[in-house]
């Protein structure tokens, strides 16, 4: 079973349902206690990055993620929920992420050209680092396939966590990860087959006969 986290924040029934066309059993959930049964976790969210990490520790789900990811539970952040899970942002300001991925967000206009749309809205295809083993998110995903994009921010100062990226007039993370925690920023359930192979495979992780990830 896989939770998905309910703190206000997100398009929940879209990703509910992105699951269950895969029959992959979920329960969108703000409940401490079901979270910590759940096998799997799943932190989706849009909009601001303050708001969110303050409905995060209102909730106390900060402190179970936390709590979870350091018992090797697998946990996955989408879009705002993959940047929370890192050390800081600054968004309209400095503010505490969770810290379970070495990094900071900073605006994609930083590293962008002039000219460029900001948010980056849009279908881009994902490359993988050419110097790592593909991680185990991607097992059923190929070099160029294409995913959907809706950011104004960007995970950086994290290289050694990228396990794949997109150009936007400059390469941005597109996914990240640290032993049993993933972040991806585009949309697994906007995403079409792709997003369906991404979500599978988060779903498979660990499982009996499936390797781990290292």
């Amino acid at each position: 079973m896989i939770a998905i986290i309910d703190y206000g924040v997100g398009n929940l029934f879209s990703l509910k349902s992105s699951l269950d066309s895969q029959k992959i059993d979920s329960v969108v959930t703000g409940d401490k206690a079901v979270i910590k049964q759940c096998e799997k976790i799943i932190l989706p969210g849009v909009g601001a990055f303050a708001d969110a990490a303050e409905s995060l520790k209102q909730c106390g789900l900060d402190k179970v993620l936390i709590e979870e990811a350091q018992k090797g539970k697998p946990i996955l952040g989408i879009c705002l929920g993959m940047q929370l899970l890192f050390d800081k942002s600054y968004e309209y300001g400095e503010h505490e992420g969770l810290g379970l991925i070495s990094g900071t967000v900073r605006p994609i206009a930083d590293v962008i050209p002039k000219g460029l749309k900001i948010p980056h809205i849009g279908w881009n295809a994902l490359h993988f680092p050419k110097h790592k083993e593909k991680s185990l998110l991607f097992r059923y995903v190929n070099e160029g396939e294409f995913v959907y994009f809706v950011h104004s921010y960007y995970c950086a100062d994290c290289e050694q966590s990228v396990i794949a990226a997109a150009e936007y007039g400059a390469p941005l993370t597109a996914a990240a990860a640290d032993k049993n925690v993933f972040g991806c920023q585009f949309h697994p359930e906007k995403s079409g087959d792709v997003g369906m192979k991404i979500l599978r495979a988060f779903h498979e992780l660990g499982a009996p006969g499936k390797e781990r990830h290292k």
